[in-house]
């Protein structure tokens, strides 16, 4: 991962509404949540929501897919697994932390 696109991610995550709509997201698992739901969550008006997770789809950290009526967005896990990498990337320092897992 590059250092321009782990800091676009951070930055979209450094948010305190953008990071708790990740955090409904990733707790919901691979399924995702409905726009509505998350909006009920979190009690925010819905063109606040979509705004932020709007930033969250150009970070690449959430992804949206339409099912009929229902707008689904789901925390994007593969790009969250890899951001989480690269921070730990030279933790320990000679061994990585990630080897254990």
């Amino acid at each position: 991962m590059e250092l321009d696109y782990a800091a676009k991610q951070l930055e979209a995550l450094g948010n305190p509404t953008r990071l708790a709509v990740f955090r409904v997201l990733i707790e919901a698992g691979r399924e995702g949540v409905p726009v509505g739901e998350i909006q009920g969550r979190l009690d925010i008006p819905a063109s606040t929501l979509s705004h932020h997770i709007g930033k969250l789809v150009q970070a690449g950290l959430v992804t949206q897919e339409r099912q009929s009526r229902t707008l689904l967005c789901k925390g994007d896990f593969d790009n969250m697994d890899e951001l989480v990498r690269f921070l730990l990337a030279n933790c320990c320092g000679e061994e990585s932390c990630l080897r254990a897992s």
